[in-house]
């Protein structure tokens, strides 16, 4: 079992712990960042995918899949504190003994609302683009938002679960290989699988909503819709990310752990 990129893990936790104890507040920006670069990836997937919707073309959501990897890469390279990501990160230190409990649940509660306010701020600033004054450029957006938020309470539940399963695994495996290329497609491959199942990722939703709230939109996407979505998603993604990731990754290499 190749234990390297488990401390690889680590080492990032603590020192994404390191910038929130030198100060809060770049620790939070850190956190705004990373929404904000995942709503590049939003727009530029609803975008790529409009142009397919609005010719009923099944390649709609394939490509707005393939796109929307941009947003990881922009996260993974550019730098910032994605919620989704960091279940992992600080479970599996915590789990070593390295971070203490109150810190991990502690640093997980300022990067989601980082992500929060950098979805909004995201948000403000794509309207202020007019890009999606035009109705026909927004209506994919609006359809998925809208079943997002008419999904029931234990699908966005699971789909959570199996979304931020996948996502760890995106920012995982690539510690495992050498090479940009290879990281970066690894990484555009684990996004797609995510986005074309259907899964559901609580910051890109995040970013999706905020933005299809701002625009015109109909009556059936809400406050209290996006709330009924978010909540169960986000404790799904604390599941994957969590048990199924830092849990399971803890248990299977505990015998190699004097390796290093």
């Amino acid at each position: 079992m190749e234990i390297r990129p488990i401390a690889n893990v680590e080492k990032l936790a603590l020192k994404k712990y390191k910038i929130y104890n030198t100060s809060k507040s770049i620790y939070l920006l850190r956190a705004i960042l990373a929404s904000m670069f995942l709503g590049f990836g939003v727009i530029v997937s609803f975008k790529t995918g409009n142009l397919f919707y609005q010719d009923h073309s099944p390649l709609a959501y394939p490509m707005a899949a393939i796109t929307f990897g941009s947003g990881i890469i922009l996260i993974s390279y550019g730098g910032g504190d994605l919620f989704t990501g960091n279940t992992f990160y600080f479970t599996i230190t915590a789990l070593r003994k390295k971070l203490k409990w109150d810190s991990a649940f502690r640093l997980l509660t300022y990067s989601y609302i980082g992500n929060i306010i950098g979805a909004v701020l995201f948000a403000l600033l794509i309207y202020s683009t007019g890009l999606f004054n035009d109705t026909t450029a927004n209506s994919f957006l609006l359809t998925v938002a809208e079943k997002k938020i008419h999904t029931s309470t234990s699908e966005l539940f699971f789909r959570g679960i199996l979304c931020n399963w996948l996502v760890c695994l995106a920012f995982f495996i690539p510690m495992t290989l050498r090479g940009d290329g290879p990281k970066l497609f690894v990484m555009i491959l684990f996004v797609f699988c995510f986005f074309i199942s259907g899964y559901e990722h609580s910051i890109a939703n995040m970013c999706t909503f905020a933005i299809a709230l701002i625009i015109d939109h109909p009556n059936t996407i809400s406050i209290n819709g996006v709330i009924h979505n978010l909540i169960p998603v986000t404790f799904g993604n604390l599941i994957g990310g969590q048990l199924l990731m830092g849990l399971t990754y803890y248990y299977i290499n505990k015998p190699f752990y004097e390796e290093y």
